[in-house]
Parts: structure tokens; C-alpha cells; sequence
């Protein structure tokens, strides 16, 4: 339950629970209750202005985590102790509190106690203007308000910052979004959205198999190359390179000037020569036909198109004769101070300099609803639709940059509505608070910077970046981890963090380049994932610490599915360094001079284990360890050590032990060659009857099925036929093999 304690100023300090967070308060800053023990605070200041910077006191000795937009598309995550290591741009910050004091410099390697509890502070939207957070060098904490307009101006915002309090920082984040969602009107929590049915299958995205050369055959060439490997995709993107484009500040043959394919616009809402008759490989007569083959060949369940929220990178050419009814206009983007401030991006630098073929607000619909209609006929199940944060720089004469966020995102949601029915949608390059909380409908998008198959240094600082990330996304959008290379030095690490990290599975390898050992680990014969059933996040000890920079902290992130839980520890150190951020020691990075990392893993580290854990649970827990195939025993707070290498993962399958009867305890593990084992079980039930006792479970998949059982079973059955089974009196280790390649399984073990 998040503690209500609404938050108050006396005396010049904030006070939240009691607690003096802020000091030197001042008096322009003013608060209001929100429901629940939260509160808004706002500002004012004498003068009208599209953009001010407000103070709201100092903030110190205080562990921090936030979350900050390092790049004008993506966030990454920071810790630290005081406001001066608050960046710009900062989108939510979760403070770690206890009751009797703020918390010093001290070390602590003790697990959080009872007296320990959270405060949330996320800078919204507060009518037409968007807040972020930034810290000063004098550690004050200041939001910052902006409408992206000079015409829309204002000398107040008294609901830009929301804080509440809580004792589980999980359920605080959850309460907090669900307030503002009924009190903002403007965007839904997950659990209201309609979740797309591409999550539950594997997939493959062209776009680092082919980047822009995409093209028919080499699409066929690489679904057939996993087909013959028995792994075949069921939903397929087709990224960038489709569209009929031109950059025309490039002369035929003249070479091509740096930047310029940026302003690459978009001509027509149809596929170019490439997906027709006149292409090079003549491998198809259009888009529709190219699908229907595809599918009907390789089995894809679901095909989606990649398109920019503008149309593409540098929006339309106005002077096409197709898109001319969208009325676009060239406009040239201006960025947020905070922007500039903290990395720069080579696309948003050129497109200031050459411009976007801007839709107009009014036509931005129509143009959404042809191109989806059109793709709909040809076949066309979704859409990935990118580069959405380029519409905060154009907000100039439209509003706001509020304001044509929220028109371009209510068309993109009713365009969607219109023409895939399933909320078929990615969104990508997303992560403003604009898009964040204009979100009504769409339901997936991405959750972090691209992995890049080329850059070594950037392997760890993905996997820590999606997971504290989705701390906020995974309250509003299932989080995508992004797609990765099943062949690749990183594959196991980039894969077992797939698995439990409740997103969806799927891979951009090349033609041929695939390690199918590690797709198997992730894929049922059926093409169907194991998914968890939320979004995976950085366990509570994890929240505070740096697990790619600090050298010592490995990184916990757990989940849970229909009667387990799951927890992954991976080593994020030394093999990388977080942006804006200066490495401490200036050492070479070098992953085979450095010593393992140990760390220590609870059952408890799974939050909400109780819900999965049934009547019957005992307390304890069977742990089964997936690299090690080791199964233990431990109790509900006992713990045990782990030691990684840098780039080494291991995933634990945690399952609360059912006391069926004085002799006869029970924790199902799932499919023992899976990552996420314990996602192949659906429903455990246990009947007695005449001395006899019987436990049913039913399952997906086939493989290793593995179990803790403190009896060896009379026998077991697999679909009503008895099977032979492997049991370890020493560790109570039952092994059951589910033959063929069925999917649903009915298991019945009987004692």
C-alpha cells in the first residue's frame, strides 16, 4: 500500500512523511493535494514567457534514481546522492528515504529495512506545457516548463510536478501513474490498453540485416534460412527501406552530402520499386502479393511496416503530387535548451539545417488513416511507426509542442483503431514526457537506445538501460527490448534478458547468421515465447546502484509468471561507460582482466511472490539454476550467493514450494532448457482421493520438464500416456520428458 502522507511546505522546507526533503523553499513555489497523499507543486513568476526555470529548493543526502533523456529520443538511467548530479532533462526521480534521518554517505550493504520508504517525483504536463526536472551545482532542484511555442506563453504552472510517497517503490510508481491518469484526462494506464498479440511469438526485423537495402529476396532469403534451422519467425517488420523516398538535396551523380540523408522525404504512401514488378529482383508484382507468399510459405502470423510519425525522417516533399491533400510545409526544428545540453544527435542537427516536410495538424489523420488503409489491403497486419520525438521541435504556430504531440498521437491511435484491430503498433523513439502522457491507446513501445550489433561498449549499458527504464514505460506501455542478434558474442546475454523481461522476443539477424542453440532457449517449436507477465525491472536493492560504472553492483532484475517468479543476474560491469558520465578510473576496458562480481539473491527479491505463491506455500522456495541446471531449496529469507564475469548472466527460476501433505511438498520448475522456465506452466492443481494423490498441470512445450517433489511419484503422464521420469532422492529433482512438438500439455504426476 503507498503510505498517504500528503506532502507539505512549513518553514521554507518541503516535507514529505515528516521528512524535510527540500530546504530553502521559495516562496513562489506552492502546493496542492492530489488524491492519495500526493501532491502537485508548481510556481509563478512576474513575467510571461514559452519557457521558465523554476527553483524548488535544495536537495541533499539523499540516494536518487532517475530516469533523463540523454539523447532527444531515448532516456538512460543515473544514480547519485545530491541534485548536482541531476541531469537536464530528467523524467522521473525516485528518492530512497528512512524514517528517522535522510540517509548520509555511508555504505550499506544491509537490505532495505521497514523504515525504509520512497519518494516519486514526476514532472508532467500541465496544459499545454511539459516539465523536466534538472539539478544545479549549488545541489538545488529545479523543473524546468516549456511549450516548444513563443506565441503560447504563460506566468504560472501549479500542477507541472507530481510527488507521492510509498513503502514498495513498485507499487508507488504504479499508484502514481493510475492518479494521473484519472486526474490528467490525457494519457491510460497499461492495465487499460489492449495488448498487440505480436508479443506472444517470435519474431524478425530486417532493419540490421539489411538497414535501408531491404529488399524481397532478401527477406525470403532470411525467413527461409530460419526455416530450415527449425525456428521460423511468426511476425516479421519490414523497417525502413520500403518507401518511396528522394533526398533531393542530392544531384544524380554528384556524391552525396553528409547529413542530407536525413532530409530524405517521403513522395508516396506506396511501397517502391523494390516491392513491385519493376524492381531489380522481380521477385514480386507488389507489397500484396509479396505478403501473401510470404505467408502463406512461412507461416508469419503478423506483418508489420515500419513509418516515421512524420511520414519518414525529413517528413514529406510538399511538392509531391500525391501528398500534396496533406498539405506539408517545410518547417525547421527547434530544440529544447535541455536537449542541446546534454548529447546533441547528428539526425536532429541536419534536419535543423535542411528541414521536415511538416503534415499539417488538421490532414495529419487522413494522411495515418491512407497509408494504413492502404497497407491494411496489401496485407499489412501493424505498424512501427518511429522518430516520434522529432514532433516536440515543431511545435512552433501549431500550439505547442504539447499540443501536436497530442494531435498526432490522437490520429496515430484512431488511424490504428481504424485499420489494424488489434492495437497492431510500436512505437519508437518515444521517450518524452509529451508522448508519455498522451498516450491513450497504444500499448507497446520501445525502451531504450538501439542494440548495435557493431559497438562492444554499448552490450551492457542496453540490458541496464531497458530495465530501469521500464520503472516508468512499463506503467503506461508493455516495454520492447529491442531486437538483438542471435549470433552474436553478446546473444546469450542480450537473450536471457529477453526472456524475462515480459517484452516482446525477436531478432535482426542476417541471412543465414543464426545460432539456433540460443533461439530454442527462448522459442517454442510452435514459434510461441514464454513471455513474463510484466514488465522486467532492477530489484529494490538494485534501484540505487550503478550496475554498469560503480565496478561492484551486478544487476537483479525480476519478474513473474503464472506461479513463479524469476530473477536474472547479469554483469553490466566494465565493459562500457554511461554517457555525460566520467569513468572513474581511466582504464582501458578489457572484459578478460577483470575479476568476477559477486552478489547475494532472495526469493523476496521477487516482488509479489505471495500472489503467485498459492494457499499451500510453505515459505520456502525451489530455486532452480538455468546454466547450472542445480535446483535448491531455500527459504523465503534466506539467500545465496552469485559470482558473474563482466558480460555473464543466470537466471533463476523461483517457485514457492505448495505443502500438499505432511510428506508431499511441490514447486513445478517448467521446461529445464527454456530461460524462462517457469513461463511453460499455466495451472497446478492437486486433487486426493482414496490415499492417492494426484497434481495436474498444465503446461506448453515439450522438452525437460523439471520439478521439486519431496516424494518420488508413483508414476507420471504426459496428454493421458504414462512416461518414464527421472527423480534425485538427494535434491528432490524430478524430470519429466515431454516428447513431439505439442504445444498446450496436460501433466499428471501421481503419488
Amino acid at each position: 500500500m503507498t503510505i498517504t502522507a500528503t506532502p507539505s511546505i512549513k518553514d521554507g522546507c518541503f516535507m514529505v512523511r515528516g521528512k524535510v526533503v527540500l530546504t530553502g523553499v521559495p516562496a513562489n513555489v506552492v502546493i496542492s493535494p492530489a488524491s492519495s497523499g500526493s501532491a502537485f507543486i508548481g510556481a509563478s513568476s512576474t513575467t510571461l514567457n514559452s519557457r521558465h526555470v523554476f527553483s524548488l529548493g535544495v536537495l541533499e543526502d539523499y540516494k536518487f534514481l532517475c530516469l533523463f533523456r540523454a539523447k532527444i529520443w531515448w532516456m538512460i538511467p543515473r544514480v547519485g546522492k545530491s541534485s548536482s548530479e541531476i541531469p537536464l532533462e530528467t523524467q522521473m526521480l525516485l528518492l530512497e528515504a528512512r524514517e528517522e534521518s535522510a540517509l548520509g554517505d555511508e555504505p550499506s550493504s544491509e537490505p532495505a529495512t521497514e523504515n525504509t520508504f520512497y519518494i516519486l517525483v514526476l514532472p508532467v504536463l500541465d496544459g499545454q506545457f511539459r516539465t523536466s526536472l534538472q539539478g544545479t551545482s549549488s545541489n538545488e532542484l529545479q523543473f524546468c516548463i516549456e511549450s516548444g511555442d513563443p506565441d503560447v506563453q504563460t506566468s504560472q504552472a501549479f500542477e507541472a510536478v507530481f510527488i507521492n510517497s510509498g513503502d514498495n517503490p513498485f507499487e508507488l510508481i504504479k499508484d502514481s501513474i493510475k492518479i494521473l491518469e484519472k486526474h490528467k484526462g490525457t494519457f491510460s494506464h497499461i492495465e487499460s490498453k489492449k495488448i498487440p498479440a505480436h508479443l506472444d511469438w517470435f519474431g524478425w526485423c530486417t532493419w540490421d540485416a539489411f538497414y535501408t537495402q531491404v529488399s524481397p529476396n532478401g527477406i525470403k532469403e532470411g525467413l527461409q534460412s530460419f526455416s530450415e534451422g527449425g525456428c521460423s519467425p511468426k511476425f516479421l517488420i519490414i523497417d525502413d527501406g520500403w518507401q518511396e523516398t528522394v533526398n533531393e538535396f542530392h544531384k544524380e551523380g554528384e556524391p552525396l552530402i553528409e547529413g542530407t540523408q536525413f532530409a530524405t522525404r517521403l513522395v508516396d504512401i506506396k511501397e517502391n520499386s523494390k516491392f513491385k514488378g519493376t524492381g531489380s529482383d522481380h521477385s514480386c508484382t507488389d507489397l500484396r502479393e509479396f505478403i501473401e507468399v510470404i505467408k502463406e510459405k512461412y507461416g508469419l502470423k503478423y506483418v508489420y511496416m515500419w513509418h516515421a510519425l512524420a511520414g519518414y525522417w525529413g517528413g514529406l516533399l510538399p511538392s509531391s503530387e500525391t501528398l500534396k491533400k496533406y498539405n506539408p510545409k517545410i518547417a525547421y526544428p527547434v530544440q529544447s535548451p535541455g536537449n542541446i545540453g546534454n548529447l546533441r544527435d547528428i539526425a536532429m542537427d541536419n534536419l535543423e539545417k535542411y528541414g521536415v516536410g511538416v503534415i499539417d495538424p488538421q490532414k495529419v489523420y487522413d494522411f495515418y488513416n491512407d497509408l494504413h488503409s492502404y497497407l491494411a489491403s496489401s496485407g499489412v497486419d501493424g505498424v512501427k511507426v518511429d522518430v516520434q520525438n522529432l514532433i516536440e521541435t515543431l511545435g512552433s504556430g501549431y500550439g505547442g509542442r504539447v499540443s501536436i504531440t497530442r494531435q498526432y498521437q490522437a490520429a496515430l491511435d484512431e488511424s490504428i483503431a481504424r485499420n489494424f484491430k488489434d492495437n497492431n503498433l510500436i512505437c519508437c523513439m518515444c521517450h518524452n514526457s509529451d508522448s508519455i502522457y498522451s498516450s491513450k491507446k497504444s500499448a507497446t513501445a520501445r525502451a531504450s537506445e538501439d542494440f548495435m550489433p557493431n559497438e562492444p561498449t554499448f552490450q551492457t549499458l542496453h540490458i541496464a538501460s531497458v530495465a530501469f527504464n521500464s520503472l516508468l514505460l512499463g506503467e503506461i506501455v508493455v516495454p520492447d527490448w529491442d531486437m538483438f542478434h542471435s549470433n552474436h558474442s553478446t546473444a546469450d546475454f542480450h537473450g536471457a534478458a529477453r526472456a524475462l523481461g515480459g517484452c516482446a522476443v525477436y531478432v535482426s539477424d542476417k541471412p543465414g547468421k543464426h545460432d539456433f542453440k540460443i533461439l530454442k532457449k527462448l522459442v517454442l517449436p510452435d514459434g510461441s515465447v514464454l513471455r513474463a507477465r510484466y514488465a522486467g525491472r532492477p530489484t529494490r536493492d538494485c534501484l540505487f546502484k550503478d550496475p554498469v560504472m560503480d565496478g561492484k553492483s551486478l544487476l537483479k532484475i525480476w519478474n513473474l509468471n503464472k506461479l513463479s517468479g524469476v530473477i536474472g543476474v547479469f554483469n553490466c560491469q566494465g565493459a562500457g561507460s554511461w554517457p555525460l558520465k566520467q569513468v572513474a578510473q581511466n582504464l582501458p576496458i578489457s572484459t578478460a582482466t577483470i575479476a568476477p562480481i559477486s552478489v547475494r539473491v532472495c526469493p523476496l527479491d521477487v516482488e509479489f511472490l505471495e500472489e503467485v505463491a498459492g494457499e499451500e506455500w510453505n515459505g520456502d522456495s525451489a530455486v532452480y539454476a538455468f546454466n547450472s541446471g542445480s535446483l535448491s531449496i531455500v527459504s523465503k529469507i534466506g539467500n545465496f550467493e552469485v559470482s558473474l564475469g563482466v558480460l555473464k548472466c543466470e537466471i533463476f527460476t523461483i517457485s514457492p514450494i505448495r505443502v500438499f501433505s505432511q510428506n508431499l511438498h511441490f514447486a513445478p520448475i517448467g521446461l529445464l532448457d527454456m530461460y524462462n522456465s517457469g513461463g511453460a506452466i499455466d495451472a497446478l492443481n492437486c486433487t486426493k482421493d482414496l490415499g492417492e494423490c494426484s497434481i495436474k498441470i498444465k503446461g506448453r512445450g515439450c522438452g525437460r520438464f523439471g520439478a521439486y517433489s519431496s516424494m518420488k511419484p508413483r508414476y507420471c503422464m504426459v496428454d493421458m500416456k504414462e512416461e518414464e521420469f527421472i527423480y534425485n532422492a538427494d535434491d528432490g529433482f524430478l524430470i519429466i520428458k515431454l516428447k513431439g512438438d505439442g504445444n498446450l500439455r496436460e501433466i499428471e504426476i501421481v503419488y
